[in-house]
């Protein structure tokens, strides 16, 4: 009897809810902490940023408009479909370099700060917003809202560090794209099948991978990007981003205004945020 034949992994982008290969065709190998092959990964390209960004915004409008509470549900769900992953991940992080016990200790730092965000979303609200005293017969409110499509370059540690950047962008109604860690990028593929399979909408939170100085350039470039995250990018390259995003003014968080890899807090999140303040007579 002949020994069976593995059935060997495809790693593919993941733009609007489908996992296409990368318009280019090109990939670029996965290796192992000692040198050894261990997956070809699809190389992302400017068209893969274009039609990213266009599943993004076209995602956003539905994404906002769910009330918070039903955010907080799906993203909820996001995690529970994370921790049914637990061994995956784990295997994927020992793969990166990380001990049994290191990885093991990520992936459950990975669904408990997304927990933490996912239960944020109905609360944000009322922490970022106020009623404010005006003189005259006037309520006035003060109301946060998403400021759009979120550009967010990845840091390298391939899970905790990718979860903490997304989940902050998307649990306030932003979507998302975001450029996995280049030489770890199998954790983020396999939470784009996490998200294929739980409740969110397809083009909220979009993963591409491929070389972090190829397509940083175009995420800040692109004039339907509205902010950007630059968590994964060297310090030599944040100028250079900063200058490129300023075409139409986006909203920039630099790798050091707010640790990623502390405890979490509101930073992240209020980053992303507009103020809206309304006027209202009194008696109407």
């Amino acid at each position: 009897m002949s020994e069976r034949l593995s059935v060997r992994k495809t790693y593919k982008l993941y733009i609007g809810g489908a996992f296409p290969r990368s318009e280019s065709g090109r990939s670029y190998v996965v290796t192992d902490a000692k040198g050894r092959f261990v997956a070809n990964a699809s190389h992302a390209s400017r068209k893969d940023v274009r039609d990213a960004v266009g599943a993004a915004r076209k995602a956003f409008g539905g994404w906002s408009a769910r009330t918070p509470y039903n955010r907080g549900q799906i993203l909820y769900r996001v995690a529970e479909m994370l921790e049914g992953r637990r061994v995956q991940f784990v295997d994927e992080l020992r793969t990166a370099g990380l001990s049994k016990g290191a990885a093991t200790a990520e992936v459950d730092a990975a669904v408990d700060r997304w927990v933490w965000y996912a239960g944020w979303a109905d609360k944000l609200a009322a922490v970022a917003g106020s009623a404010n005293p005006v003189a005259g017969p006037f309520f006035n409110f003060s109301t946060p809202e998403p400021t759009g499509v979120v550009g967010v370059v990845a840091p390298d540690s391939p899970l905790l560090g990718l979860v903490s950047t997304v989940a902050p962008a998307i649990v306030s109604g932003n979507t998302a794209v975001v450029v996995a860690s280049e030489p770890a990028p199998l954790p983020a593929v396999t939470l784009a099948e996490v998200l294929a399979t739980s409740d969110l909408p397809g083009g909220v939170l979009n993963i591409l991978t491929g070389r972090r100085d190829e397509l940083a350039p175009w995420l800040a470039t692109h004039m339907d990007v509205n902010a950007l995250d630059l968590a994964g990018v060297p310090a030599d390259a944040v100028a250079d981003l900063e200058e490129k995003a300023a075409g139409n003014l986006k909203r920039v968080v630099r790798p050091g205004d707010s640790d990623w890899g502390a405890e979490p807090g509101t930073a992240r999140m209020t980053a992303f945020l507009e103020t809206k303040t309304v006027w209202h007579p009194v008696g109407v």
